[in-house]
């Protein structure tokens, strides 16, 4: 009977897509979408994002100025970004645990998101994010993760 179990567990685990921080796709033929992303400096950079991947794993991927001092998981308020309000509209109603983030954001807006919550699609393509001018880095003081 345990062993029974066991199986079934292992095939239900092994029918759950792997998903990594900042890895690439892996697939030369991966769908991508641009976004533009207006730094805090004023520059605006282009750049491709993989379909099904995080915002902000886009961002760490192309070295755009996104923090995510949490590397991702919805336990903080760094990698704070400002959609347009088309964006924003078709976007699913953000979580419980992503709104807790959002109020400890630094320069919060009507079209605020967490990067990390953002699930790159089709309609995304061409979509302009802006980065708020400071973050309020909670997780550890100064420490910005490097993409692995």
């Amino acid at each position: 009977m345990l062993m029974m179990r066991v199986r079934q567990l292992t095939r239900q685990l092994r029918s759950v897509p792997l998903r990594c921080h900042g890895s690439s796709s892996g697939s030369p033929k991966a769908e991508t979408v641009t976004i533009l992303w207006k730094q805090r400096s004023g520059e605006v950079v282009e750049t491709k994002g993989d379909v099904g991947k995080s915002l902000l794993i886009c961002a760490h991927k192309h070295g755009i100025e996104l923090e995510g001092a949490c590397e991702g998981v919805c336990a903080c308020s760094t990698c704070h970004v400002i959609l347009q309000d088309e964006v924003f509209r078709d976007l699913p109603e953000p979580s419980e645990e992503e709104e807790d983030m959002l109020d400890q954001a630094f320069g919060l807006t009507n079209t605020s998101r967490l990067g990390c919550q953002i699930e790159l699609t089709k309609k995304h393509d061409g979509m302009v994010v802006t980065i708020p001018k400071a973050t309020r880095n909670f997780y550890v003081d100064g420490h910005v993760p490097k993409p692995h």
